[in-house]
């Protein structure tokens, strides 16, 4: 019986501290071009580590992207600078044409004008 007790307040605090971390995060979804599987690995990359983002995942198939942050620590603004630097074009953002030369030929997706 005590170790069903310290097993479920264990687990409980466990919860209870996996709802507070998401506590201020939001989740954006916009569109990054590109075209395949090393595209999403450089896309999500970019934004790995990245101060204040929990999650990124690029949809090849659809050109969306999913980003859950906190606003507090990193703006969205930010988040498709990152992208952008990267080489991929993003709906509010243009990546340099210096930086989308040096994607691999199969990665230099047709950008929009």
């Amino acid at each position: 019986m005590k170790n069903s007790a310290i097993t479920f307040f264990a687990i409980f605090t466990l919860l209870l501290l996996a709802c507070s971390n998401t506590e201020g995060m939001k989740t954006e979804k916009f569109t990054v071009y590109g075209n395949c599987g090393m595209c999403k690995k450089t896309i999500e990359t970019s934004l790995e580590g990245a101060n204040g983002v929990s999650s990124a995942e690029w949809n090849m198939k659809n050109d969306n992207m999913t980003v859950t942050f906190d606003p507090k620590i990193i703006s969205l603004e930010k988040i498709h600078k990152k992208i952008a630097a990267v080489g991929y074009d993003t709906d509010l953002e243009r990546a340099p044409d210096a930086a989308y030369k040096k994607l691999h030929s199969c990665c230099q997706y047709e950008r929009k004008s």
